[in-house]
């Protein structure tokens, strides 16, 4: 049987993993929206260059994969760790 100090250490570990995978997530998003505020122009020709397509779609796909991106990052390692921390919190007292 695993003691109760043992399942706390664990939850924090994992606790710990989720919001530093939760930052780098958001950096990554942050990146992509500066790259894409910054050099939007540069990158729809890049893109435009590989695979035709018009700028609305350009900027479709782009605001897809943002909103994509944020809505994994959040579901998968946010909410998580919030669950954890509350567990945590509940086991403690």
């Amino acid at each position: 049987m695993h003691n109760s100090g043992d399942i706390d250490e664990t939850l924090e570990v994992v606790g710990q993993v989720l919001l530093r995978c939760f930052l780098i997530g958001v950096g990554a998003l942050l990146l992509w929206w500066a790259v894409l505020g910054l050099l939007g122009d540069l990158t729809y020709s890049v893109h435009s260059w590989l695979t035709p397509m018009t700028r609305e779609q350009f900027n479709l796909i782009h605001y897809c994969g943002l909103l994509l991106t944020k809505a994994g990052v959040s579901l998968l390692f946010f909410f998580p760790y919030i669950a954890i921390r509350l567990v945590l919190k509940k086991r403690t007292k």
